[in-house]
């Protein structure tokens, strides 16, 4: 069923879990994560990223994550994943979706405050969540070099929920975006003490590659969804390439299958930490 991020948060707060947000840009990417949150019978989040526009449009992947949403048996928030752009928010709520994640990271404290104010306001009256990002996680989907983030401020990041009006926060703990080249070392006390000033549900971004005991103690200091979605999609990819390495593949829907069948199992294993199964 189509719920709201605001909905979804709130029955992981209930529970003392995560809810795993994943990027779905393609059909085997959306069906492997909703026969995975099905089989838990766990609440999921399916995202479209501003960043896959160049791999799925949103005019048409955004009318397939709603009605998986819809269909589901499990709780589904459709979300857009790092909106830069208002226009592109808007044209995501036109479609349906209930949950968009504005990221101004990259600009100015007051100039990303300003803007999340304005999706803030845009959302106003739609069934629909805002999630905002502050800090910065370097470098964006795809990257392959951690690099070095930008931590947030606890003092910075009350004064910006407190003055935007958002329903959950991203803020930066030593996470980044893509395959990690080491073993990322977070500052998950920075999770808990954010979280008691804020009072907010917490957003882990760059969630692949990170180990479940920190999965685990971050769930504890406050987080209520991680970002998750390289690891699954190269489980995916190496399910392609074991197969072609196995036998003459002839019909490439037998590829889709074999990398929808991997990145299902992949996202199994994330949800069963995510909900402390």
């Amino acid at each position: 069923m189509l719920v709201s991020l605001i909905e979804i948060l709130k029955l992981a707060e209930e529970r003392k879990c995560a809810v795993g947000a994943f990027n779905t840009p393609n059909m085997e990417c959306v069906n492997a994560v909703v026969t995975a949150a099905e089989k838990l019978s766990v609440p999921v989040i399916l995202m479209h990223a501003e960043i896959h526009e160049d791999v799925s449009k949103l005019e048409k992947i955004g009318p397939v994550l709603v009605q998986a949403a819809n269909s589901a048996r499990v709780p589904v928030c459709a979300h857009l994943d790092h909106c830069e752009h208002l226009e592109y928010v808007a044209r995501g709520l036109e479609l349906g979706f209930t949950g968009v994640m504005y990221d101004g990271s990259t600009l100015p404290f007051e100039e990303n405050l300003a803007n999340t104010r304005k999706v803030v306001s845009l959302v106003k009256g739609e069934n629909c969540g805002v999630e905002a990002e502050l800090g910065a996680m370097p470098p964006r989907e795809g990257g392959l070099d951690a690099g070095a983030p930008v931590y947030t401020d606890p003092e910075e990041a009350v004064l910006f929920c407190k003055e935007t009006g958002i329903n959950a926060l991203a803020p930066s703990f030593g996470t980044a975006h893509g395959i990690y080249k080491s073993k990322p070392v977070l500052d998950l006390d920075l999770v808990r003490i954010i979280s008691e000033r804020t009072g907010l549900p917490l957003v882990m971004h760059g969630g692949s590659g990170v180990s479940p005991e920190d999965y685990r103690i971050g769930i504890a200091n406050g987080l209520r969804k991680i970002n998750y979605y390289s690891y699954m999609s190269k489980a995916g990819t190496a399910a392609v390439k074991d197969l072609l390495a196995e036998k003459d593949v002839v019909f490439f829907h037998d590829l889709a299958l074999a990398a929808e069948k991997a990145m299902e199992a992949n996202a199994e294993t994330a949800l069963r930490i995510f909900a402390g199964l």
